[in-house]
């Protein structure tokens, strides 16, 4: 995914409400950004981050800037989450994410389960498997020693999502939970169980039970974010 403009440079004076954060551009003028991310931002919201923004077009947006990356700690991290479905599905059509290959069609945002939205389906296999595909994907920021971790913050939500995913197994598709790490410097992923251990327990069960997980790293600069490979996945003893 690459940015329609560059990105404005700056340094995070303080992040509130979730959804604000005030930011020192390099003149000195301080702006108010939109933080399109709901979770706790763990390790990513620290006061004199350098962070880039990028330029709200929209013209109904109460604000002119929406924060797009934080350096941490020499790396830069992806912090909005309104991307990560684009950047899976340009990654399933350009090839990169080998696992999600032969279908004819992808659509997002699609109506499935309990009055949910799958983030992509696939349709129409053309290797004699299930025709419909169901993925999931979810944002990773957070890291713990090496490793990749999800969630930030307990979400009843994501465990609704493991659910719904189980429950496509049972009928018969094909159901994937792809996290996709917004950041360059982790070595593997594990379920963050010392955060939501529901989390973390209903992500085994959707293992033994046949929903397939995936993840795959970002490289990230301020031009582009782009799905570049693998990371191992540890489940036991989460």
């Amino acid at each position: 995914m690459k940015f329609a403009t560059p990105l404005q440079a700056g340094q995070l004076i303080k992040r509130y409400k979730r959804f604000l954060a005030d930011v020192r551009l390099p003149d000195g003028s301080v702006v108010t950004a939109h933080c399109a991310n709901s979770g706790s931002m763990l390790g990513c919201d620290a006061p004199e981050s350098p962070v880039w923004l990028s330029a709200n077009t929209n013209p109904k947006a109460k604000l002119d800037w929406r924060w797009e990356m934080v350096d941490v700690d020499g790396y830069l991290v992806g912090i909005n989450t309104s991307h990560p479905n684009r950047i899976v599905a340009d990654a399933v059509e350009d090839g990169t994410i080998a696992e999600l290959q032969g279908y004819e069609s992808l659509r997002r945002e699609v109506k499935y389960g309990k009055n949910s939205r799958i983030d992509i389906l696939l349709e129409g296999s053309s290797d004699g498997g299930p025709d419909l595909c169901y993925v999931e994907v979810k944002n990773v920021t957070l890291k713990v020693g090496d490793e990749a971790q999800f969630p930030d913050a307990v979400t009843a939500r994501g465990t609704k999502h493991l659910s719904e995913l189980m429950d496509m197994v049972a009928e018969g598709h094909r159901a994937v939970m792809l996290f996709l790490v917004q950041r360059g410097d982790c070595t593997q992923f594990r379920p963050a169980a010392h955060i939501d251990p529901v989390y973390a327990e209903t992500l085994s069960r959707a293992a033994a039970a046949g929903v397939e997980i995936l993840c795959y790293r970002c490289d990230l600069s301020p031009e582009e974010i782009a799905v570049k490979g693998t990371l191992p996945i540890a489940l036991e003893g989460a």
